[in-house]
């Protein structure tokens, strides 16, 4: 079970004439919706790493028809304005729930170690966003919710630590419930850390999600994981094999090597797209057939 590149080159690059999006795209938020494919991207000036200095994150819009062709906005949609972001808004994930778009993200203050928290924002349009503010007001990242309602609550994944967990919500202020449902697997390509990829997707056999996975080098991957449907608290299977890899020069080579990052999981005709990033630098897309998700070699969990 492997993804299969649209290209070996990057879908998305940087702008040398755009400041805010001059040293790296990466990390996108995406949706497919009225025949395009909408994608909220995170750009910085001058490289998304701490070893880079103080870089400024923005979120950029762009479309295409095919995946593979992109026009964009000259100007980010959302910018490091408020306190909460005064780094930038990073790593978008959206959804569309009850006719409008949902879109959590981690904003990036700065101003201390662990200054980053899960932010909501929502749109009608993908391009124009009403910040919802601070979703949890903890150290946290990697938040994306299901794409439909569970009785009368949703349900929000995201990472606490090195697991990732599941929080319920009726009114996308309070959450309870907080469940770790999957961790990191020791002496294997996940065993430092874990967390969701783009929000899940449904599955013939339940929720399909997405994830990455941080070996003992820092190297990051794409694994899958299959969540029970009317339960997604309960893992039905692990696959045991990453889903891909940095291959390209430009996914071994940039400001952070050896990375494979994606926000966003995109079920469409026959297929499930995968915008991800390489090495913190470009975007890339690839696919895996709805045919060829079979979990044979997987781990089951109790």
């Amino acid at each position: 079970m492997k993804l299969t590149r649209y290209t070996r080159e990057p879908v998305l690059k940087t702008v040398a004439e755009h400041a805010w999006e001059r040293a790296a795209v990466f990390n996108a938020g995406a949706v497919y919706e009225n025949g395009l494919y909408h994608m909220v991207y995170r750009a910085t000036d001058i490289g998304g790493h701490e070893s880079f200095g103080d870089y400024i994150n923005n979120l950029g819009y762009a479309w295409s028809k095919n995946i593979i062709d992109w026009e964009r906005l000259p100007d980010p949609i959302m910018k490091n304005d408020v306190p909460q972001e005064l780094r930038g808004p990073e790593d978008p994930r959206i959804v569309k729930l009850d006719g409008r778009f949902y879109m959590t993200y981690t904003g990036f203050g700065g101003r201390f170690i662990g200054d980053y928290r899960i932010c909501l924002a929502i749109s009608e349009d993908l391009k124009n966003w009403e910040r919802q503010g601070v979703v949890l007001d903890e150290e946290n990242k990697n938040a994306a919710f299901f794409p439909q309602k569970f009785g009368d609550e949703y349900l929000l994944l995201h990472r606490r630590g090195v697991n990732i967990w599941i929080a319920s919500t009726q009114d996308f202020k309070t959450y309870t419930n907080h469940t770790s449902i999957m961790g990191p697997i020791p002496r294997t390509w996940e065993s430092k850390k874990i967390g969701i990829a783009g929000p899940p997707v449904l599955h013939p056999e339940g929720w399909l999600l997405i994830y990455h996975g941080v070996d003992e080098m820092y190297q990051y991957r794409l694994g899958a994981v299959l969540l029970d449907r009317d339960n997604p608290r309960r893992v039905l299977a692990r696959y045991s094999q990453p889903l891909i890899e940095s291959e390209e020069e430009w996914e071994r080579q940039g400001p952070v090597p050896n990375v494979i990052f994606s926000c966003a999981t995109i079920e469409k005709d026959d297929r499930y797209d995968i915008i991800y990033a390489g090495a913190d630098s470009l975007i890339g897309a690839a696919y895996i057939k709805k045919s060829d998700v079979v979990f044979e070699k997987r781990f089951w969990l109790p």
